[in-house]
């Protein structure tokens, strides 16, 4: 039986400025943390505390999506996309993020996008912060710094009230439980540096989770005062583990992970406190917070409208300490015998995200909303003797279909989640390699890992099956 979707489930796709939109100095842009990470051959990426002439960033060009505006909001609507997630980037707004007065420039360019994307019948979906905070208040301790928090809220109220009436969906921090493993240099936690540094500790990264819980809650009560009428969602990565065994022991380990691993933000911003098992861990690792009365009733009055999320794969955790590891991206577990894995390890498991969504729906009982979902892959872009080009990317067709699928059985589970915005409407700079060759786009972009390429888009055999999906949804 095929079960239907409501009629205004919102169908669309997703990009981040950091990856996509390039200009990093344009119309007065400031530098972000994500524009001193170079890349080098072999999909690494490299700290490199200043700009290095000599050294090449994919966040300074990126997609190039600065320079292809127009051209690029024309192709979501040739998709018949219904929603587009999307951030701003803070520092095109606040150069150095504390600025006396904010960019005119940065301001106006978002004003021409999201008038674009109202021509179309397009919906923004808008992250304010997705992994690019000032550099230059990461150099004075980033989210680890309490006046990190008043500058975001100043940041916040500015582009709410720019854009009140034409955004209603907003979401505060992109995957903010990131910040609590050593991968929170992405989030701007404390001083620019690598994942394995030894000051990268779990006590810092857990102050600057708490400040981002601040930051949060200051946002959604703050949005809700200048414009009523919008929505304010988190934007958690799901990091969902099985039990690779049915021992008892491997159930509580899954168990355990899970709830640190994601279910915590989760339980902080819709629920409005510290639940008891996180304080546990808290206590039994030697991290010290200090949570103030004030920052508890900050977090219970600061609760947000909906739950968003990213999910790609699943993996497992157990006590057996020969068994084998997969590969992923930041919390990588054990491999699961029951699902193959994409040509980068991650493993392929649509079941897991009709899993999840009952799962949270379960436990929040508020709208969810799916941001990130898809498929990284080496796609090959073909050119025809007459000049035409297309890339036949029937693997992440089926990735995605499967999900889309399971996701419809969610629905007739009864989970309240009312879109579904994968990753990503163009290929970007791949977060984890700093590369452009691991492609999730519908929308083919002309470039390779070094920064050479024409930009020309080119829609993928994807494009065009999502575009038919979308149309059969709606029929």
């Amino acid at each position: 039986m095929t079960h239907a979707f409501p009629k205004d489930f919102i169908w669309g796709a997703s990009t981040a400025a950091n990856q996509y939109e390039g200009g990093y100095a344009a119309g007065g842009k400031g530098l972000s943390v994500q524009d001193v990470f170079a890349y080098e051959p072999g999909d690494h990426r490299v700290e490199t505390k200043e700009v290095e002439p000599d050294r090449y960033y994919p966040s300074h060009r990126a997609a190039d999506g600065f320079g292809h505006t127009d051209e690029d909001m024309a192709l979501l609507h040739g998709m018949g996309l219904g929603g587009y997630r999307m951030s701003i980037a803070w520092t095109r707004i606040f150069p150095n993020g504390d600025d006396a007065e904010p960019c005119e420039e940065g301001l106006a360019y978002y004003d021409h996008v999201f008038d674009l994307l109202a021509s179309y019948g397009i919906e923004p979906v808008v992250t304010m912060s997705h992994y690019e905070p000032p550099l230059a208040l990461a150099r004075k301790g980033g989210w680890t710094n309490p006046q990190t928090i008043d500058h975001f809220e100043r940041y916040v109220r500015t582009i709410v009230a720019r854009y009140r009436g034409r955004v209603r969906y907003w979401l505060t921090f992109n995957e903010m439980n990131v910040a609590q493993t050593p991968f929170g240099i992405m989030t701007g936690c404390g001083l620019v540096m690598t994942p394995f540094d030894p000051a990268n500790t779990e006590q810092l990264r857990f102050t600057a989770l708490h400040n981002l819980f601040l930051a949060s809650a200051r946002a959604v009560i703050a949005a809700h005062e200048i414009d009523p009428a919008c929505q304010v969602g988190c934007m958690v990565a799901s990091m969902l583990k099985y039990p690779l065994t049915c021992n008892p022991d491997d159930v509580r380990l899954a168990q355990a992970t899970n709830q640190m691993n994601y279910l915590f933000a989760g339980d902080v911003m819709v629920r409005g406190s510290y639940p008891g098992y996180a304080k546990r861990y808290l206590a039994e690792h030697g991290i010290q917070l200090d949570v103030t009365p004030a920052d508890e009733a900050l977090l219970t009055a600061g609760t947000v409208d909906f739950y968003a999320f990213s999910y790609y794969a699943t993996d497992c955790v157990g006590t057996d300490p020969n068994a084998l590891r997969a590969q992923g991206n930041m919390s990588a577990g054990l491999k699961n015998p029951y699902l193959t894995a994409s040509e980068y390890g991650w493993q392929i498991d649509a079941v897991g995200l009709r899993v999840l969504l009952n799962q949270l729906w379960d436990r929040y009982q508020v709208p969810l909303l799916i941001v990130e979902n898809g498929l990284g892959a080496h796609d090959e872009l073909v050119v025809e003797p007459d000049g035409s080009a297309h890339v036949d990317d029937d693997y992440r067709i089926a990735y995605l279909a499967a999900h889309v699928e399971q996701l419809r059985e969610a629905v007739a589970d009864g989970v309240g989640v009312f879109g579904y915005l994968p990753w990503t409407a163009f290929d970007v700079v791949a977060l984890s390699t700093g590369s452009m060759s691991k492609r999730y786009g519908f929308v083919y972009v002309d470039l390779d890992d070094e920064g050479h390429g024409s930009f020309a888009r080119t829609p993928k055999k994807s494009y065009y099956w999502y575009r038919d999906l979308i149309a059969a949804e709606r029929a």
